[in-house]
């Protein structure tokens, strides 16, 4: 049997992963950042670093500041980008007063085909991949 030949045995969607809540869907606020494409955050990602602390949350973190500033740096890289699918971009998050309560995170864009072979985002940790 060839490459072409073969059969798929299992597939899982991008929309299976939004209902399993694996994918978090973040456009609308994408859109607000000047994304022109649907994007999602994993489940990973908003949950290691995206939801704040409770310490953090003392110091005014909350999710909606955190993931603007995701999606805010992610844009920014892609527009500094030159070409290819997959954009590497770092955020820093507060998690207290001083610099030594600052994580700086290495996260990834990828651009890729969604379920209708339509262009869409996924933002990630690089583990997540």
């Amino acid at each position: 049997m060839d490459h072409q030949e073969m059969e798929v045995i299992s597939s899982y969607s991008r929309a299976q992963g939004i209902e399993d809540g694996v994918l978090i869907d973040v456009s609308e606020m994408a859109k607000e950042a000047g994304f022109k494409f649907p994007v999602v955050v994993t489940n990973n990602l908003w949950a290691s670093h995206i939801t704040p602390s409770e310490r953090a949350k003392k110091y005014g973190q909350d999710e909606q500041g955190r993931l603007w500033d995701v999606l805010w740096m992610a844009f920014l890289a892609a527009k500094r980008s030159t070409g290819g699918d997959l954009i590497e971009f770092e955020v820093i998050f507060q998690n207290g007063p001083g610099s030594k309560w600052r994580d700086t995170i290495r996260l990834w864009g990828i651009c890729g085909p969604g379920d209708n072979a339509e262009p869409v985002v996924t933002i990630m940790l690089p583990e997540d991949y």
